[in-house]
């Protein structure tokens, strides 16, 4: 009996002593898996009233952290350490919605760093057992506390931490301009005509939507915003205005960050919570994608843009991360109904 490794056939006896890994370099660790994820085809959620029209998905969801968080995460602490401002024995602190949370607990765990991240209570109880999963200490903020103050105040108390700062720290659009812009650009062939994205820090389409306007300044970038955020007034008159409540966690917001460029944003499509929950409802039931509220509201908002155009387009948009992190929330129908967003796909 023999093996066969494709350079040469072993006998069962010579497989003891020899191996057929001669590179360890051959493996990665998991830290290198960030990023390249694939395009998904989406087209088929879409009624486009021209032929020639394509929906693209980039499963984000498959990077390490199971969001595209990990992008902005790894931009910032590489330019931080080879700046000299993150060193060995600092504790890093960071204040997010949830999924740049887990990113930076996961790549401070591998990195070596002790860990502090502030949410507040609308982080999904998923997303909040992840963190401390890597060994991160978790706090929730209080009614009425600002957990991004939070973070700013806990840095300045502790001249050994690491503030991350993701809100307004250009290391975050960075990241996507280094490397979803890029992967974005090359695997639709250079054909993408538009880019659909809900803001929060306003990274990734900040940083997405320079490169592909310097690759095409036809491109058009599409900011996704739930109903309540102040993005949109903002967009179209200048002036912050109010925001109201909204379900949908890690996008939207009630301020404006320093992360989010406006000048590389052409329009704004508002999005409702029913609408981008039914969405993750459709993805799962029809696609058997399983993304979270954010991906489903870049869905929907895509999906408009598409069946809108009069003439052929590819328009992509963000599966920002995974369904698992939300089962007790989007896909509980019980929480749905409480919250009277309860739809069928």
């Amino acid at each position: 009996m023999a093996m066969e490794t494709g350079l040469q056939t072993l006998s069962v006896e010579e497989t003891k002593n020899t191996s057929i890994f001669t590179q360890k370099d051959n493996f990665p660790r998991y830290y290198d898996l960030i990023g390249d994820t694939p395009l998904i085809d989406l087209t088929s959620l879409a009624n486009p009233k021209v032929p020639g029209v394509r929906v693209l998905g980039k499963a984000e969801f498959l990077n390490p952290g199971f969001s595209h968080k990990d992008r902005i995460v790894r931009s910032i602490f590489a330019k931080a350490e080879a700046a000299g401002k993150l060193k060995p024995g600092m504790t890093i602190v960071a204040a997010s919605s949830g999924n740049t949370g887990a990113s930076v607990a996961m790549i401070s765990a591998m990195r070596g760093y002790e860990c502090t991240i502030i949410t507040n209570s609308k982080c999904s109880k998923e997303k909040c057992d992840s963190i401390k999963a890597y060994g991160a200490r978790l706090m929730i903020a209080k009614e009425g506390q600002c957990y991004m103050q939070m973070e700013t105040d806990l840095a300045e108390k502790n001249p050994d931490w690491f503030s991350v700062n993701q809100y307004d720290n250009l290391d975050n659009p960075e990241g996507h301009y280094t490397s979803t812009g890029p992967e974005i650009w090359a695997q639709t062939g250079g054909k993408v005509t538009h880019f659909v994205m809900g803001g929060s820090t306003g990274g990734t389409i900040s940083g997405v939507g320079k490169y592909l306007k310097e690759q095409n300044p036809a491109a058009k970038i599409i900011l996704a915003d739930p109903i309540g955020s102040i993005f949109t007034n903002y967009f179209k008159t200048g002036e912050l205005g109010k925001g109201k409540s909204f379900l949908v966690e890690g996008v939207g917001k009630a301020n404006i960050p320093g992360c989010l460029d406006f000048d590389v944003v052409d329009d704004v499509v508002q999005v409702s919570d029913v609408s981008s929950f039914s969405m993750c409802k459709k993805l799962a039931q029809k696609e058997g994608i399983m993304v979270g509220g954010s991906a489903g509201m870049n869905v929907h908002a895509a999906i408009e843009v598409a069946n809108n155009l009069d003439e052929s387009g590819t328009v992509v948009t963000l599966l920002c991360d995974l369904g698992i992190k939300y089962l007790s929330k989007v896909f509980n129908d019980e929480w749905c109904k409480e919250k009277g967003v309860y739809s069928q796909a």
